[in-house]
Order: structure tokens, then C-alpha cells, then sequence
């Protein structure tokens, strides 16, 4: 039976930079990421170890619905997307996000 090779970067779509996310960074050492809808809590987790090498201690997720816009006299709704608030152990910390990468 062939196995499957983990890809962390499906799961990972990229880093949210927002006030709110600054910070609860600095403050609770919690990061934001923007993530696919088919990912659960565990690919998470298992992505975010694996890419930047540090330990989770709790991935929080929730779906946000696209908010409407305009286009001239129609509508329309942008997509729907998942985010991710993952906590990490004390002492650790994501460097290419410090640096505002």
C-alpha cells in the first residue's frame, strides 16, 4: 500500500500581519495564518512544527465568510477563507514573521 507524503505548505496559505495579531504575538505568543478550508487542527499543528521548527501548544481555527463588494451596478462576494491562531510554547518564536517578512 503506498503512503502518502505530508506537504505542509498545502496547509499553510500565509501569515496574517494585523494590529490584533502583533499584538497577541508579543503578548501571548500567538501567530496568524490564513490556511486551507480542507485543513484540520492536527495538519496544522503537525505543518506550522514542521516548517518553522517550533512547538504548538494549541491551534484555535474559524471559517470567515467573504465579505460583498461591488463591481459597478452588481455584486458580488469575496471568497470564503480559513484562519488559524496558533499558540507556541514559551521561548519559541517564528523569526521570518519578527522580522515582518
Amino acid at each position: 500500500m503506498k503512503t502518502i507524503e505530508f506537504d505542509p505548505t498545502i496547509h499553510i496559505v500565509k501569515p496574517l500581519m494585523t494590529e490584533r495579531s502583533t499584538l497577541l504575538r508579543e503578548k501571548c505568543n500567538q501567530y496568524f495564518f490564513e490556511v486551507s478550508q480542507a485543513s484540520s487542527k492536527t495538519d496544522i499543528k503537525r505543518a506550522i512544527e514542521e516548517l518553522f521548527k517550533v512547538k504548538v501548544l494549541r491551534v484555535r481555527t474559524m471559517n470567515v465568510r467573504g465579505k460583498f463588494r461591488r463591481f459597478g451596478r452588481g455584486g458580488g462576494y469575496r471568497p470564503d477563507w480559513k484562519k488559524a491562531i496558533v499558540t507556541l510554547k514559551t521561548g519559541d518564536s517564528i523569526e521570518l514573521i519578527e522580522q515582518g517578512v
